[in-house]
């Protein structure tokens, strides 16, 4: 029986409640920018390595395990988040095939290597990090959002040095950092591939973006269609539903 601590509960992870997730609305609990990049990310099928940077409750390697036979490392800076993601491997039977590491993804090299896997995905703080009286008064809300522990540029940087050449490197994280990332990605050798916006409705801005670059690749960006969440009534669309209930 897995062990809950403070205010935890179990959830499903999926709607055919095959695997359970560990959340706590105080430290950690997913959300769909990691749903849509667990969809998003170029992974291999059959073998090979993953890379799951800021991996929180490893919720991105729980959902990439049921896409493939890869072996998926994942790397949380918080210590109680990181024990959260140690027991949802443990709670799905999944030590063969997942790990996670208690780490700051700065200096993971002494344990990762340098240019050992096929794919690094990310879903990183958004934020700059604001003056201190601005943090939200719950600290692992703040680290989790906002570029405490690193900056977007560390994120590039570790994801550069980890993945590859040839590897891919995907991302969710929010339209107003576009430029941003895109400069970032070619300062670290990483050719953006496939970006895909995302909005909550037709007819709303975007409010997220997935991008997926190459390392050493040869410039070809191609645009996506756009992905809507929700119909006018509020209710999924149909793209949105088959990816948040894993009929893709």
């Amino acid at each position: 029986m897995v062990q809950l601590y403070d205010d935890e509960r179990l959830d499903y992870l999926l709607a055919d409640e095959s695997m359970k997730i560990i959340q706590s609305p105080s430290a950690f609990s997913f959300s769909l920018d990691a749903v849509l990049l667990a969809y998003f990310a170029s992974i291999p099928r059959k073998k090979g390595s993953i890379l799951d940077l800021c991996t929180g409750n490893g919720v991105i390697p729980l959902l990439l395990s049921g896409k493939t036979k890869a072996k998926i490392t994942g790397v949380e800076i918080q210590k109680r988040i990181f024990h959260m993601a140690e027991r949802n491997i443990d709670l799905n039977e999944l030590g063969e095939q997942l790990q996670v590491l208690h780490g700051d993804l700065k200096e993971m090299q002494p344990v990762l290597g340098q240019s050992t896997f096929d794919v690094v995905t990310c879903n990183p703080p958004y934020f700059p990090t604001p003056s201190k009286t601005e943090h939200n008064q719950n600290e692992y809300l703040t680290i989790a959002r906002h570029e405490v522990y690193c900056t977007l540029e560390d994120v590039v940087k570790a994801c550069k040095l980890h993945v590859r050449p040839g590897g891919k490197v995907a991302m969710v994280h929010r339209p107003g950092r576009l430029v941003d990332i895109i400069n970032l990605y070619r300062q670290y050798k990483l050719e953006p591939k496939r970006i895909q916006f995302v909005y909550p409705k037709r007819n709303k801005e975007a409010n997220m973006l997935l991008i997926e670059g190459i390392r050493d690749g040869k410039p070809d960006l191609k645009v996506l269609p756009p992905l809507y969440i929700y119909e006018d009534d509020g209710t999924y669309t149909k793209e949105a539903e088959d990816i948040i209930y894993d009929r893709i």
